[in-house]
Parts: structure tokens; C-alpha cells; sequence
């Protein structure tokens, strides 16, 4: 702080606060017009911080004013006569309006919050001008971290977090001398097996720590690259902690029973690896702070001073009126009155039928039904879907058939590829590509679809697997999700649903025989389909 920092500071301080019924107004109507844009994804936010990977999604926002509130704090009084445009401001709260309106449209609430954060930069642009109101970005930029990931990229980080748990939780079992064995996700230490589920992933610690540490950069008094530092070694530490405490979990369940992998002490151990990770953090920053020659003393390393917080607060009453601040309350009226006025189409209804009455014989095959377990069921979302196994004595091997139905993909719930969750399993994905198929006779005539050859030691199986996206097929998730987008804005459906064949490859087998077997089943199938996956 320089030595004309305090006696400014004191002279914002010292002001009285005075009630401007005016300005308060404008500001009101602003905020009010634009409350049900948002709602949709307010509703979201709501949901997923129900959840424990974003249940410190409520305090983003307190810690997000505190940063603008000390910010605020140190900035000088407005100078009248001093020019600051606020039509910047005006122009981002229409975007990001607009970009709501899209949100609410296509039915994806992740859309409309991301638009509300925008949204609230523009009204800080509005009420400090273009000039002051820049300066506070890092308070707005830091409630990204309230957000959930989107599904689709959750799930593959997810996933890739598994992994990386899993290599290194054994890789700390064997340094304890402990024999132990990894296949995908699955710790097996003989008598026990430890599955690596989505809580151990990592996913619990990061996001919170990724927002820790970003505040902790910004209260850090030190050089740019100090801060840099401390914000990236927060995910590889937070994953390599996360696999510290898998390790141990191993170990005590290797020493005393699977019961150590329950409970309070699974509960427990979690806490206590996140709270190593900020003493981590710490260390770090009095290390870094240690290594660089530096006037501060320790204990001026982290600003966390509170002082004159409320008085800052306050200043809102006092918020005075201005052309700009008006024109932003009329026209997020008038956007709030034609959103309102103009309500979002409403969702197509499809008629399907249900997967439990989907045919066990089909020509010559008979299925038998593979329900999958209650924490696969929770993983994967489905509306409905159905897991058969067919087999026919003319065949060398049988056919698994797997279709999972979703009636919205908008909503967090959605389809995400078996790419990425093979190797979870301990399949390692041979070779996959896209390969032309004919269906002779059926809807779907000539397409394209996934064919992969996967492989567990000595056992390989081939897979079929494509997105069956209202009367489209497609082999990309990406572009399934983006066509989800449009659908949803020009037809008002955002259904749709994945659908997989995998067979073993014996020994003794060419893969072209093994194709040739899923074909088979699959001109039996294909035809009955489209009354269970409407087109």
C-alpha cells in the first residue's frame, strides 16, 4: 500500500452514506427485469449445489463481494468532470439478455447462468462507467466457479480423474510393500477389491480448491508470477492428494478389512486432504514469498483485512441515478416485457414405447435381460433403457444389445460416449473408427457408425455404438450435443438416446466374422427400434 493508500481509503470511508430514492429505483428495476431471464438457471444452480461436488457453490457469491468490496474499499471518489462512458455497459447487459433469452429457447439452463454472470458485469459497467467499472473484473470472473462443468465435459473429467487416482493410489499401496493389482478403476488387493467411484475421482476438492486458490492469488501481496503458480499447482495437487488418500484407504483396508473403506473414516479422510491441500497452498505462497526478496513482512503476505467492509456495503443506498443507469432499467424492461409477453415454445411430445416391452425374440435370437447395477443406473441418467444379450445356436457367440433413451439432454442429463468410459472397466480401446453400415429394408438404410475393438489381457470384443438423435445418426458427441442445441430452438425436441452392440472376438475368429454377427442381429433389431427411439 502506498503511503497515499491510507489517507485516501479513510476519506471514501469517512463519507456519510446518503439514501438516493432515485437511483435506488433504477437500479431496482434493473435488477428486477431481469430476474425472469434467469430464473431457469437459477433453478439449476440450485440443484447442482445439492450435490457434493458443488456445495460450496452458495459461498462463490459471498466470496465474489468480499473481493469487490475490498476493491471497492481503495478506489477513489468519482470525479464528476471527468468523462466515463457507460454505454459499454448498456450494450454487454443486452448481450448477455439476449444470450439468456437463447438459454431459456433451447432449454439449457448451463446457457442462461453463463449469461447471468455476464449480465452482472454489465451492471457493474453501468454503475462505475466504463473506465472504474473494468478495473472489477476478477470479483466477476471468480462466480464462474458456482457454475457446474457442462455434462459432457464433466463426465470425461471425471473419468480421465479416475484414472489418474486409481495409477496413483496403487503406486502408494506398493510403496507400503503392499501387493496389489490395478485393472481400469478397480483396486484388487487379493481378498478385497476397491472400485475408484465418481466421490474419489477428485472432482469433490477440485472445484473448491480451484476457487481457493484463485482468491488466494488475489489477496497474495507478491509478483504476478508467484500468483500464477499458486493458481495451477491447485489441480495436480488436488488430484495427487486425492490419490494419497485411495492409497491409505487401501493400505488400512489391506491391514484390517474393507470396513476401513466405509464410513466416517472415508468421510473423515476427505476433509483432511482437503485441508492439507490449503495448508499446502500456503506454505507455497510463504515459500515463494521467502525465496523473492521481499519488504513484507509474513503476516503482510495475505491481505485479509475486513475493515470498513460494512460501510462499503452501505454505498449502495447512495447509488446515484444517471442517464446511463436508466436506459439499462428501460431496456431490460423492455426485453423482460417481450420475453414475457413472447413465451418459450413449448416442448414437442414424443409417443414411444417403454424398453420393458421391447422383444426378448427377435427372428431366430433370444435375449435375456443384464439390468445394470443401481450405482451404474445413477451414473448413466437414462430415462429408460434397455440391456439384452442374444444368442442363437447358429452363431458362434452372442450379441449384447444396449440402447439408453433420454426424453431431454438440456437439463444435466445427457448421453456421454462409451469412449470415454471403457477403460474405466480396464478395457483398453484397441483401435475405433467410424465405419459405413447397410440396413436394407429399415429406416436407416445406409449410415455411419462407431465400430471399436476393445481389449481386456487376452479377451477382445467388438463394439458398435452411435447416437440415435431424433431420426439422425451420429458418431461424434460433440456434434450430437450441438445438434441438441438446434433441435431444440427449430423443432422442440431435445430427445434422443445411444445405442451399442458388442460381441466377443474368439480366438479362433476373424474380426469380419465377428462383424458379420452383429450385422446379423442388428437387421433383426434396427426394424423394432424406431417404436421405442422415435424418429
Amino acid at each position: 500500500m502506498s503511503v497515499t493508500e491510507p489517507s485516501r481509503v479513510a476519506a471514501v470511508l469517512d463519507r456519510p452514506i446518503r439514501i438516493n430514492p432515485q437511483g435506488l429505483f433504477w437500479f431496482a428495476a434493473m435488477i428486477l427485469a431481469a430476474l425472469p431471464i434467469y430464473w431457469l438457471g437459477f433453478e439449476s444452480l440450485a440443484r447442482a449445489w445439492s450435490t457434493p461436488e458443488y456445495s460450496h457453490g452458495p459461498l462463490i457469491p459471498l466470496i465474489s463481494l468480499y473481493l469487490f468490496l475490498r476493491e471497492l474499499r481503495a478506489a477513489p471518489p468519482e470525479d464528476p468532470s471527468r468523462p466515463n462512458s457507460r454505454w459499454p455497459g448498456i450494450l454487454v447487459i443486452l448481450f448477455a439478455l439476449g444470450f439468456g433469452i437463447f438459454g431459456n429457447l433451447v432449454q439449457i439452463p448451463d446457457v442462461t447462468t453463463y449469461a447471468f454472470i455476464i449480465w452482472v458485469m454489465g451492471v457493474v459497467l453501468v454503475g462505475f462507467g466504463w473506465e472504474r467499472g473494468r478495473s472489477h473484473w476478477a470479483p466477476v470472473l471468480h462466480l464462474i466457479f458456482m457454475l457446474p462443468l457442462p455434462q459432457f465435459l464433466y463426465w470425461q473429467l471425471t473419468i480421465f480423474l479416475q484414472l489418474v487416482s486409481s495409477e496413483l493410489g496403487v503406486w502408494f499401496v506398493r510403496m507400503a510393500g503392499v501387493p496389489v493389482f490395478l485393472e481400469g478403476n478397480v483396486i484388487d488387493l487379493g481378498v478385497y477389491k476397491l472400485q475408484v467411484a465418481d466421490a474419489c475421482s477428485g472432482l469433490r476438492y477440485l472445484f473448491p480448491i480451484l476457487s481457493f486458490s484463485y482468491l488466494f492469488g488475489i489477496l497474495y501481496r507478491g509478483p504476478f508470477w508467484h500468483k500464477v503458480v499458486l493458481f495451477l499447482m491447485a489441480a495436480p495437487l488436488t488430484v495427487f492428494m486425492n490419490s494419497f488418500r485411495i492409497g491409505v484407504i487401501g493400505i488400512l483396508v489391506n491391514s484390517y478389512g474393507i470396513e476401513q473403506a466405509e464410513g466416517f473414516l472415508h468421510f473423515f479422510e476427505g476433509w483432511v486432504i482437503f485441508g492439507a491441500c490449503i495448508i499446502i497452498l500456503f506454505l507455497t505462497a510463504v515459500t515463494l514469498q521467502r525465496l523473492t526478496p521481499s519488504p513484507l513482512s509474513l503476516s503482510e503476505t495475505i491481505d485479509l483485512d475486513f475493515e470498513g467492509f460494512g460501510g462499503q456495503a452501505a454505498r449502495i443506498m447512495g447509488i446515484q441515478p444517471s442517464r446511463g443507469l436508466a436506459m439499462a432499467a428501460l431496456v431490460s424492461g423492455a426485453v423482460a416485457v417481450a420475453f414475457l409477453t413472447f413465451p418459450t415454445p413449448e416442448r414437442a411430445q414424443v409417443s414411444r414405447d417403454a424398453f420393458s416391452l421391447f422383444p426378448r425374440d427377435v427372428g431366430t435370437w433370444s435375449g435375456l435381460p443384464d439390468p445394470l447395477s443401481a450405482e451404474t443406473e445413477a451414473v448413466l441418467g437414462a430415462t429408460d433403457y434397455v440391456n439384452l444379450l442374444y444368442a442363437t445356436p447358429g452363431e458362434a457367440a452372442p450379441v449384447s444389445f444396449f440402447a439408453a433413451w433420454y426424453d431431454k439432454q438440456t437439463e444435466g442429463a445427457g448421453i456421454h460416449s462409451p469412449e470415454v468410459c471403457l477403460p474405466v472397466g480396464g478395457w483398453e480401446v484397441f483401435s475405433i473408427d467410424p465405419t459405413p453400415v447397410s440396413m436394407p429394408g429399415t429406416v436407416y438404410g445406409d449410415f455411419v457408425l462407431n465400430r471399436a475393438v476393445i481389449q481386456k489381457g487376452l479377451t477382445k470384443q467388438l463394439v458398435y455404438y452411435w447416437f440415435e438423435q431424433r431420426g439422425k445418426r451420429m458418431t461424434n458427441d460433440y456434434l450430437a450435443k450441438a445438434s441438441v442445441v438446434w433441435d431444440s430452438l427449430t423443432m422442440g425436441r431435445t430427445d434422443g438416446a445411444m445405442v451399442r452392440f458388442v460381441t466377443p472376438i474368439g480366438q479362433d475368429e476373424s474380426e469380419a466374422e465377428a462383424d458379420a454377427r452383429i450385422q446379423r442381429l442388428m437387421a433383426q433389431v434396427l426394424p423394432r427400434l424406431p417404436a421405442f427411439i422415435p424418429e
